[in-house]
């Protein structure tokens, strides 16, 4: 039994993307007021589509995983995930390419990946390849509950968890060394390096500067790669209608300009327009550097610190796009590597530079596996991406420099087999500098804070801020980028409101408290 609507807490979300969704879904379930306010015309934030024709192409996040935190939260909700999203999982994680005869794939199925690279890199790598499962396994089941669930965890926090216990495992989840350095100890052949060192790009980073906890991103991903029928966008609908249903209201093409406080206290918003929304509790879900950067006010802006340019995480250069493609086999998620990846990050992070020759992704959506449902003109709906710098708010990416990276972007596809078909009218181009107009402040970082040294994982702010009632979720926040984590920092927010709520003065008693 769902709780009754509390008539006097109003609660209003800044953004509906997936941590914004995910709060006003699990506040709405809980009987709060909600309003949530999006300046964008759909649902999803970066979980966006473009069309293309006929077609519409998934052009954020391509890649479904940790699907337990969506049920957890319909489940709170009395809902079912999978009557609301239907998924498929993939037999072939991903396909990787160095050339035209280097090729090879990750499975779901551990055992299969380990013959594969028995296959491509000799025994000797694939019982190092085993050892590697259970070293990233054993990262991730020792920070789920005391890092990735918590609301704001510490490294003291971390070891004070399980006592003695919790200074044992400090060094197994290898926080001092990096990942490029880590994993040297279980791969001797270099693509293999190259190929798990690329989890660190999930978090926006550089596997030479992030450590090498970040390796549990590989376990996430073999427990599972989901296909989510309508594209990643139709979990964001999912989201939008549920919390709907439950009573939230979604405003889009909604731009707030302020957040109000009075006495030290969040009371509302202020949109662009002038019009003024009265709320008991603020929650905002984009990126912290806009709020650090004084785009929601002044004093709203003492609780997020901005993130000097330096400290920013990956943006990309993203190619959608119609197009027929010949001679390399895509799969679903297919990447092709550069021949330098030290140099690759080296230009993005060290000189501030569109890699000279960059390790491209891409998400042929129309593909299962070796399995393609093809347009009737046999044309691929493809996301194709590189790694860029953050620099979208001091460097203008001009038509002629855009066609030189995507000479560089599939001249490497070229390079390993790939022949694709570029047409102008059937392709949409997205760059730093564009990033950085959807979401200000940013330089077009798609991550939040890089995740390089040791502490950068504890300097990503959490759910509560200096000023009450304002909360923050989403990718910029604790625990960090990629669509399951945004899910978590949303359902952080709204524990920790329900947990404020109670302890205030005349609280009302929550029936079904949720949990992050």
């Amino acid at each position: 039994m769902l709780s009754p609507r509390l008539a006097k807490d109003q609660v209003v979300i800044v953004g509906a993307g997936i941590a914004g969704l995910t709060a006003a879904m699990a506040l709405s379930a809980r009987g709060l007021a909600v309003t949530v306010l999006e300046q964008g015309a759909a649902p999803g934030g970066k979980m966006r589509q473009i069309g293309i024709g006929g077609s519409r192409i998934d052009s954020g996040p391509t890649v479904f995983t940790m699907r337990w935190v969506f049920e957890e939260l319909f489940a709170a909700a009395g809902k079912n995930f999978s009557d609301h999203v239907r998924l498929r999982p993939l037999e072939v994680l991903a396909r990787h390419a160095w050339d035209e005869q280097g090729h090879l794939d990750l499975f779901a199925d551990e055992a299969r990946s380990a013959d594969a690279i028995g296959d491509f890199a000799g025994a000797a790598e694939a019982k190092r390849f085993q050892q590697f499962c259970a070293d990233s396994r054993r990262i991730y089941q020792i920070l789920e509950q005391p890092f990735l669930r918590a609301e704001k965890p510490s490294l003291g926090g971390l070891i004070a968890a399980d006592g003695f216990r919790g200074l044992i495992d400090l060094p197994k989840i290898r926080p001092f060394t990096t990942m490029w350095s880590a994993l040297g100890d279980y791969f001797h052949d270099s693509r293999l390096r190259q190929m798990f060192g690329r989890y660190a790009t999930y978090c926006g980073s550089s596997p030479y500067l992030a450590p090498a906890t970040l390796m549990l991103v590989a376990h996430v991903e073999r427990e599972g790669v989901w296909v989510l029928e309508g594209g990643m966008h139709s979990l964001a609908v999912a989201l939008a209608d549920c919390a709907s249903e439950f009573g939230a209201s979604i405003r889009y093409e909604q731009t707030v300009r302020e957040i109000s406080t009075s006495g030290g206290r969040a009371c509302g918003v202020v949109l662009a327009d002038g019009d003024e929304i009265a709320a008991d509790h603020v929650i905002v879900s984009a990126d912290v550097a806009a709020l650090g950067g004084g785009l929601f006010g002044k004093p709203a802006g003492r609780a997020a610190r901005p993130i000097a340019p330096g400290k920013r995480s990956l943006s990309a250069i993203t190619w959608s796009m119609v197009a027929k493609t010949e001679g390399f086999p895509l799969s679903r998620h297919s990447v092709f590597f550069s021949r330098d990846y030290q140099a690759e990050f080296e230009d993005i992070f060290g000189r501030g530079a569109v890699p000279a020759e960059p390790t491209v992704y891409v998400c042929a959506q129309d593909r299962t596996d070796d399995q393609a449902v093809l347009r009737e003109d046999g044309a691929d709906e493809l996301l194709v991406l590189i790694n860029a710098p953050a620099i979208g708010d001091r460097y203008a990416f001009g038509e002629a420099q855009v066609e030189r990276y995507a000479e560089r972007a599939f001249g490497v596809l070229a390079r390993c087999g790939l022949q694709v078909e570029r047409n102008a009218e059937a392709m949409q181009v997205t760059t730093p500098s564009d990033f950085n107009r959807m979401f200000p402040a940013t330089g077009g970082a798609l991550y939040g804070r890089a995740s390089h040294g040791w502490t950068a994982s504890f300097q990503r702010p959490g759910a509560r801020t200096k000023i009450a009632g304002l909360y923050l979720a989403g990718g910029s926040t604790h625990p960090g980028p990629g669509v399951p984590m945004a899910a978590l920092s949303g359902r952080s927010a709204a524990a920790s409101l329900f947990a404020d709520l109670q302890r205030a003065p005349g609280g009302k008693p929550v029936l079904r408290p949720i949990t992050p």
